[in-house]
């Protein structure tokens, strides 16, 4: 049997709220458990208004609506990054500027955005990978300075924090996913959360398509029109009934994850002393959410040797991000800056098999095989 690289898992109360979703006679957007998962995450992770969304790119989608992002205005963000990211912005006809990652971590690099900065910038975009957190006081000091709306990309960094504050809670605006390879998945979906007061009246008519149905609704207009732009943004309250609950299991599922995190740590750590490997660094002010087990090699070529070697001994281990500066689509609009950093982490990142049911046993498997490859005794 091959160890799967992801397997998604229900917590138990998912079918249970599916049926109910059905009974009820309300299986489109906005039902019961729509409103339930709203004020579980404003209320536990202290979100002023959260939005569930077919996606997180949609949820990215919904933000760049928000904020009026108009053609030539620049979005600062990651290189290292999934697609979606981007993609929101690239359809309003944005600049991007991307930025390098760290040198240590593949968040982006917080000193320097400030020399990317511009007259026409309006946008940054901030993205918890492996759900460490960038450093938020930074981030948002450049926001006031700047006056640039700030967008945190949550996909992989629910229920983690800065400084024991939630992330999602700092920029503006928070993007959510709920993807199969997510914590807490629902297959597909996510979630905008919106800091900024501002936004709200308007946001609601935006996920409605543009209408104000919502307010017809609670009985505020005896009809609903077509007022705004906007989507066909909100999931079915089915999606909803998954959600809600996957959360309600959320604290189990968090320590079964961290718990499966540690052991690889523990596991490889030895391999790092020697120098052989590189393993994932979380600051003093960042907490691990358990989202992901990655480790670092030398160069591009020995880490497609450990990924082809893992694989052909029934272990499922994958790279991660194509950095976006250098994409097929992007590369002709990029500055010419180079990025060293992201590059670096494209080439010598491979992620290893992570799952809420992956036994303890398979993860010392997997680390003893990353001992063979070493021909180092496990």
């Amino acid at each position: 049997m091959k160890i799967p690289f992801n397997k998604p898992w229900f917590a138990g109360n998912e079918i249970q709220h599916i049926v109910n979703a059905a009974y009820s006679g309300h299986i489109s957007g906005n039902g019961a458990f729509t409103k339930k998962c709203h004020a579980l995450f404003e209320e536990k992770y202290g979100l002023l208004k959260c939005f569930l969304t077919t996606s997180c790119t949609d949820a990215f989608e919904m933000a760049a609506m928000l904020i009026d992002l108009k053609p030539e205005d620049e979005v600062i963000m990651p290189s290292f990054t999934f697609v979606s990211t981007a993609n929101p912005f690239i359809l309003r006809g944005a600049v991007i500027r991307f930025a390098d990652s760290s040198n240590n971590h593949p968040n982006i690099d917080v000193d320097g955005i400030e020399a990317l900065i511009t007259d026409k910038t309006r946008v940054l975009v901030v993205v918890h990978y492996a759900g460490v957190a960038v450093d938020m006081e930074k981030v948002m000091a450049l926001s006031a300075k700047y006056g640039l709306f700030v967008i945190e990309d949550v996909a992989h960094a629910i229920d983690a924090t800065y400084k024991a504050k939630a992330l999602g809670s700092f920029g503006h605006f928070g993007a959510f996913s709920f993807h199969e390879t997510k914590n807490i998945s629902t297959g597909e979906g996510g979630m905008l959360a919106i800091n900024d007061p501002q936004f709200i009246k308007r946001a609601e008519i935006v996920w409605e398509k543009g209408t104000n149905r919502a307010a017809f609704f609670r009985g505020e207009v005896d009809k609903y029109n077509w007022v705004d732009v906007g989507s066909s943004f909100l999931p079915s309250d089915i999606i909803a009934g998954v959600l809600y609950g996957q959360m309600q299991q959320i604290e189990t599922i968090q320590a079964k994850r961290v718990e499966i995190w540690n052991r690889y740590h523990a596991q490889l750590k030895p391999l790092a002393d020697k120098g052989l490997i590189y393993l994932p660094e979380i600051p003093d002010f960042a907490t691990n959410n358990g989202h992901m087990f990655y480790l670092l090699l030398k160069d591009e070529e020995q880490r497609n040797a450990l990924m082809d070697y893992l694989n052909n001994n029934n272990v499922h281990a994958v790279f991660h991000y194509l950095p976006l500066h250098k994409s097929q689509f992007f590369q002709g609009r990029h500055d010419g800056r180079q990025l060293p950093n992201a590059i670096r982490f494209s080439e010598t990142l491979l992620r290893l098999p992570f799952f809420y049911e992956l036994p303890i046993g398979f993860v010392d498997l997997i680390c003893s095989k990353v001992y063979a490859y070493f021909n180092i005794k496990f």
